[in-house]
């Protein structure tokens, strides 16, 4: 019953989503008249064309080498037949290209040739490249040569490592994407909530949640994979408000043996651009104490307590770090940490003591990325230093030079609505922050819902501003 109820709403919302794009396409065309589609066609194509000399394809070299292959073909063919025949060829063209210029002088049929030689030219490496499009890219959303040097260019970009869990961290990825492909996601697997805390129960399965959300954010289609992965059953035995990525994690954990190899293998399905890796492969769950003594197990019981926590830990303590995420961390060029919950999403990572030592070990640019708003339950009243302190408190030494904070303070209707929760703007307190040896990079990198206030970091904003204070620093 289970697995009928799963499969037609997995048939249902795929069906949808087809019947969606099609839309979208067929209005689309219906947009612009023909004929200012067919010059809007012709001068993107010779744009296009341009494209393919831009350096870094590893085209030309290949286009070049070939044409010399040809030479040599042919000028071992005249060797191997002692140049007989070729001699008799280039009287008989001789005596073509005199009675050609007997008719047209040489300044006029000699261009004529050069211009038909170089149309025929283009003419057959345009018709090889449609044929190989027409292949590799069926729906025509794109250009060929488009594909291939946006592959480049990601390809060259750093290698980024992104540490944290929860939307935070599948927002950041969402905006680095978009400028290298070296991107390597550390996750929380603490989560023991929601419908990740019940197949951790029921199944007994590292909680999915948070890679889910990576995945699809790094997924090359990733609006429909996002929608996918995150569809929410509403009936059928067992199937009521599990998500559809939870279950297809699962799925692939119990076929592929453990939940790395899941992740390897669904990242292919999923074409994700980057890698996720957990921090750890242990049954982590999370404890804290709180100011008023108590000690509270589990990480969605600690911001629910809604107490002041004095000391966060895990058991079983110091688990040990998954291999790759280390080996990430010694490769990479730019490591940032968060954003996030403090408690439940950064520093979960940081509990794995080889995951922290590995990052203090590494001189490369390093930063955290804060908060935008306080949290009930987990850093109410907090300022900027207080996360910086609190972070370091577990880590017993810095693991970042430098930390980013929102610039101007969100709409009167933003701080109205969060005030109704208890939360509040996180505070600049600049003369801590220098005091720990912290630089400060200030920008606007968040967005306002208009109908509801709430607000997120924009992923764009914030991955560009990321990647020019890396920029910056490397130049220095």
């Amino acid at each position: 019953m289970a697995i009928g109820s799963f499969k037609q709403a997995f048939q249902a919302l795929t069906h949808e989503a087809r019947q969606q794009a099609t839309r979208m396409r067929g209005a689309s065309r219906s947009q612009s008249p023909r004929t200012t589609q067919r010059v809007r066609g012709a001068d993107r194509r010779s744009v296009q064309w341009f494209k393919w000399l831009a350096p870094g394809l590893f085209v030309k070299r290949w286009l070049l080498l070939s044409a010399g292959g040809v030479l040599l073909t042919a000028l071992g063919l005249a060797i191997w037949v002692k140049l007989t025949p070729i001699f008799y060829l280039g009287q008989l063209i001789g005596t073509l290209l005199d009675k050609i210029t007997d008719i047209l002088p040489s300044h006029i049929s000699g261009p004529l040739v050069i211009v038909l030689g170089v149309l025929l030219v283009l003419w057959g490496q345009t018709r090889t490249l449609s044929s190989i499009t027409e292949v590799l890219m069926p729906d025509g959303d794109g250009e060929l040569v488009d594909v291939l040097l946006a592959h480049r260019r990601l390809h060259r970009g750093p290698r980024i490592v992104a540490i944290g869990g929860g939307t935070g961290l599948s927002t950041l990825l969402r905006g680095l994407k978009e400028y290298s492909a070296n991107i390597t996601a550390i996750v929380t697997v603490a989560d023991d909530g929601g419908s990740s805390g019940r197949l951790r129960r029921e199944i007994g399965v590292l909680p999915p949640g948070d890679i889910r959300n990576c995945l699809a954010a790094l997924a090359d289609e990733e609006k429909l994979v996002t929608e996918l992965f995150q569809y929410r059953f509403q009936a059928g035995d067992g199937l009521t408000g599990h998500s559809f990525g939870n279950l297809f994690l699962t799925a692939m954990s119990e076929v592929t043996g453990d939940l790395e190899q899941a992740i390897a293998a669904s990242s292919q399905v999923l074409a994700v651009r980057g890698q996720v890796f957990p921090a750890t492969l242990s049954d982590v769950r999370l404890w804290a104490k709180l100011a008023d003594g108590r000690r509270i197990e589990g990480e969605s019981r600690i911001t629910a307590a809604e107490g002041t926590i004095v000391e966060i830990g895990c058991t079983p303590a110091n688990p040990p770090a998954l291999p790759k995420a280390l080996q990430a961390i010694h490769e990479a060029d730019y490591i940032i940490i968060g954003p996030g919950s403090l408690y439940t999403s950064v520093i979960p990572n940081l509990l794995v003591p080889e995951i922290r030592e590995a990052i203090a070990q590494r001189q490369v640019p390093r930063i955290y990325v804060c908060n935008i708003m306080t949290q009930p339950g987990e850093t109410q009243g907090y300022s900027v230093a207080d996360h910086i302190q609190a972070i370091d408190a577990v880590c017993q030494e810095p693991l970042f030079n430098a930390v980013l904070v929102q610039k101007q303070s969100p709409s009167a209707r933003s701080l109205i609505r969060y005030a109704q929760e208890s939360s509040y703007p996180v505070t600049l307190d600049r003369d801590r922050v220098t005091e720990l040896d912290r630089r400060i990079v200030l920008a606007n990198v968040i967005e306002e819902d208009d109908g509801t206030g709430l607000l997120r970091h924009n992923p764009q904003r914030l991955a560009r501003v990321l990647l020019r204070w890396y920029s910056r620093t490397q130049a220095l």
